[in-house]
């Protein structure tokens, strides 16, 4: 990605948010249109396949702390006026004083400063070089010095999504997990030269992948027309990766799922990302956690939650139930007069804690209303009923009382 990217491209705007977002917010944001322009889910798809790569783009600077500050830097001193110049300046600028602007720094046609672009009758080749000075000077201010050719680069991370079973995700589980993402070329081993072969150091810039050119007062660096940059051509290419040393293919890892893993949670593994370029380190793999319901338990935090239906008797009465546990079933106690909806709390059956300790599984207490009746049942309740105070009329009469002072009841 170029300089004149940087200023082009508003990043901020791509993903949606304020240049002051968090890196938490940028990332949140970043998954979801991630998710949403993925070239699975948006198959033939031209126009949401170009927006995932802005997106990604957007996302790969403004995720690095490092790239986002020099990104910001840049924008704000060009936003500024910090390399514009006015015709009343004179002897700073260009020929005669005259301004200029971006399309001088980044050769559409602009002289370059400290002598005369090139004229009417110039190569495209002339003009390329007569603008290209400044955008290698500026990608060697914010990228720490120029002379040094493409230099090896860390390769970019990867998310991969992993859907896992509950149980598996609570007690831990070792998944494979297959994806297609870009790797090394096991033909060339990365070089890009057919069998037989090898790469060979180009004879214009002798293998640095930089040509100096003076224009002026200036000396200017730029990438190498001939070889791209890289410093070596290939004559011979490899037919697997049509000599780019690089191919996208499938490749399954074994991912350890640690026990207690929550959904949503990313799960790092270093250096199984994309493959550096010119033998610079690989980036990251990130796994996202994605865990499926259970029909049985549900959980909050370290915590395993559970429903269980009791009679009408046995929550008046009191009972004691046998509940399930991830280790086998234990004996709950429902104290007499248990309303519907009460939590009861079993210690240390939830999930286990990294720090060795265990969460707690909590049940719910549900009364079933039968729906049918025997005649004896029917006599039964209706007795109960005839003899039991009405303590819920009351609260209800008195829930009436209280609203009166809030208006007319409605019908």
């Amino acid at each position: 990605m170029s300089s004149k990217d940087w200023l082009e491209k508003d990043f901020y705007a791509v993903l949606g948010v304020s240049r002051a977002a968090t890196p938490e917010e940028i990332k949140k944001v970043y998954r979801r249109l991630a998710l949403e322009l993925h070239p699975d889910h948006n198959p033939s798809n031209k126009q949401a396949e170009e927006r995932f790569k802005d997106v990604s783009e957007a996302y790969d600077v403004l995720s690095d702390e490092r790239r986002r500050k020099e990104y910001d830097e840049m924008r704000a001193l060009f936003g500024s006026g910090a390399f514009r110049r006015s015709a009343r300046a004179g002897g700073a600028g260009g020929a005669g004083g005259a301004p200029f602007d971006l399309s001088d720094l980044f050769g559409s046609g602009g002289a370059a400063p400290g002598g005369p672009g090139p004229g009417p009758g110039a190569s495209p080749g002339d003009r390329r070089a007569a603008g290209s000075g400044f955008n290698d000077l500026f990608s060697s201010i914010f990228s720490g010095g120029a002379g040094s050719g493409r230099r090896p680069t860390r390769g970019r991370d990867v998310e991969a999504e992993l859907s896992l079973g509950f149980i598996e995700a609570v007690r831990g589980a070792t998944m494979p997990l297959s994806m297609r993402t870009p790797g090394t070329c096991d033909t060339c081993h990365g070089n890009g030269a057919a069998a037989g072969s090898k790469p060979r150091a180009c004879p214009r810039c002798r293998g640095a992948g930089l040509v100096s050119s003076n224009q002026g007062s200036f000396s200017f660096s730029e990438p190498c027309r001939d070889c791209q940059g890289v410093g070596t051509i290939v004559d011979q290419k490899c037919p697997e990766c049509a000599g780019t040393g690089g191919v996208t293919k499938t490749r399954t890892l074994t991912v350890r799922i640690p026990a207690g893993v929550a959904d949503g949670q990313r799960i790092r593994l270093p250096g199984r990302g994309e493959p550096g370029e010119r033998g610079g380190p690989p980036g990251d793999l990130y796994v996202v956690i994605r865990v499926r319901a259970d029909d049985i338990f549900g959980r909050s935090g370290d915590d395993l939650t559970l429903t269980v239906p009791v009679t009408f008797p046995e929550a008046v009465f009191g009972t004691d139930l046998r509940v399930p546990t991830l280790d086998g079933v234990v004996t709950v106690r429902v104290p007499a007069g248990t309303p519907s909806g009460r939590t009861l709390r079993v210690r240390g059956r939830g999930v286990s804690r990294r720090d060795g300790n265990t969460g707690d599984l909590l049940v719910t207490v549900e009364v079933e209303v039968p729906r049918d009746l025997s005649v004896q049942a029917r006599k039964a309740l209706e007795e109960f009923a005839a003899t039991s105070p009405p303590a819920s009329r009351e609260r209800l009469e008195e829930i009436l009382r209280r609203s009166a002072d809030w208006g007319e009841p409605h019908a």
